[in-house]
């Protein structure tokens, strides 16, 4: 009888139980939400495209009925973390020049070697290899600048990551168009095509400052507002950056960029090495968000950005990679939080600087409030889009475990990560990718590895 009455219960609860598609356990939630709550023994609630409760287990399992489950409790749950800043098909120049400064990079290796390589083929495989390794550590959102963005979007959406793709205007011969002009029409045909897909945000990227006329970068704003969408470009990377500006123009780059009118709409800025306080005013002001690239920015011997000051200031700042053709070479966003956190503090001789809970901020909510996605994406809350990823919690390098936030920025690494979703897919299982075919990438990878040596000789 008792057995009878445990099945009835059991029945009628289920009856009553609310449909999930999954749901989501492990040892911690960690959901970026306003009170940053971190969730002993959490879980997360999935129909379709979004996260519909996050709670604690016994909450959700409550509440719902779910056709799939993945427990991990030797895990923690985590927003996906967000790259504000890359070059995604630059992956198939990794490390083609390096310990060098920008301008000598971009001028003597980089430009040559786009103009003899770059090609649609190139921007597809490029782009894939990208999003494997961005998948592998972590990332499901990530902001990218380059050529032939369209192929990078349908690389992008093949993967399953979601993505903020600019299409770069530049002033010189460029892979994809002869003229500036020619690339503001090939923007707009590539916005046109992708404006109203659910995982890409198209945008229009205009290089540089120092690499496109006032014309064009009045031009790429206004295409960006017709069409109510991102601008991105490079601000106030190096000093060699800022003192030009301040030699033909008397203006920083920030100043020059303003009195242009590149910020009059949605922004993101990256970079922002050589910045003063009235650059600081101008960029809050506007709205612009900040992408931090502390490796980049490191291995170019560019400076450090005053990324303490933004954050007190109320900027948005999220992270970024940069490319990996020589200025960062990799794309693992969990080495960004722990560069990022530790740049400041040896910079500012502060150890208080930049805690961790501020770089896992910049790495998820903070690097979406600067593409605009906050209401979206970077954080686990009921409503936002299912993107979020596990962490593995029982290797070596995580036990034991005092604060998570800590262990997240100084311990844990992106081959930690164990499963992601995006958009309510899951893209990764147990390491094992399920929308990119590694193998086949990597095998194309070192054709086009081989192509670019002799391209160089």
């Amino acid at each position: 009888m008792l057995r009878f009455w445990i099945s009835l219960c059991l029945l009628v609860s289920a009856a009553w139980a609310e449909p999930a598609d999954w749901i989501w356990s492990a040892r911690y939630v960690v959901t970026m939400d306003a009170g940053r709550r971190v969730i002993p023994n959490g879980a997360v609630a999935i129909r379709g495209e979004r996260i519909v409760a996050v709670g604690t287990r016994a909450e959700i399992d409550r509440r719902f009925q779910a056709r799939e489950r993945l427990d991990r409790p030797e895990s923690l749950i985590a927003p996906g973390l967000v790259n504000t800043h890359a070059h995604a098909a630059m992956s198939l120049f990794r490390g083609i020049a390096d310990d060098l400064r920008l301008q000598e990079w971009l001028e003597k290796y980089i430009f040559p070697a786009e103009a003899r390589n770059v090609s649609p083929e190139f921007v597809r495989w490029g782009t894939r290899l990208a999003c494997l390794e961005m998948l592998l550590s972590g990332t499901t959102t990530y902001t990218d600048m380059y050529y032939f963005e369209d192929v990078v979007a349908e690389a992008t959406r093949e993967a399953g990551l979601r993505g903020v793709l600019g299409e770069t205007i530049i002033g010189f011969p460029a892979p994809d168009a002869k003229t500036p002009a020619d690339a503001l029409r090939f923007a707009e045909r590539y916005i046109q095509r992708f404006r109203n897909d659910p995982l890409i945000v198209p945008a229009v990227a205009p290089h540089a400052l120092y690499t496109n006329s006032e014309e064009t970068l009045r031009a790429c704003r206004r295409l960006a507002n017709r069409y109510g969408v991102p601008l991105l470009t490079h601000v106030s990377e190096t000093r060699r950056e800022r003192d030009d500006a301040l030699a033909k123009w008397n203006k920083t780059p920030v100043a020059v960029l303003n009195s242009f009118g590149v910020f009059d709409g949605r922004t993101v800025a990256a970079h922002a090495v050589w910045v003063d306080d009235a650059d600081l005013a101008i960029l809050k002001a506007r709205g612009v968000g900040v992408a931090h690239c502390p490796s980049s920015n490191m291995k170019l011997a560019s400076g450090v950005a005053p990324v303490v000051k933004m954050l007190a200031l109320g900027l948005s700042v999220g992270l970024g990679t940069d490319g990996p053709a020589g200025s960062n070479n990799d794309f693992d966003l969990m080495e960004e939080m722990d560069l990022a956190a530790k740049l400041q503090k040896v910079t500012s001789g502060d150890p208080q600087a930049l805690p961790a809970t501020q770089a896992v901020e910049m790495a998820t909510i903070l690097g979406a409030r600067a593409l605009g996605l906050e209401k979206e994406i970077g954080s686990l809350e009921n409503g936002k889009r299912a993107d979020l990823i596990t962490v593995r919690l029982d290797r070596p390098n995580a036990v034991p475990l005092y604060g998570v936030y800590s262990q997240m920025v100084y311990a844990l690494k992106g081959c930690d990560i164990r499963d992601a979703m995006v958009n309510g897919r899951i893209l990764l299982r147990d390491r094992q990718p399920l929308t990119l075919n590694a193998a086949e990438i990597l095998a194309k990878a070192e054709e086009f590895g081989a192509k670019v040596r002799e391209s160089l000789k």
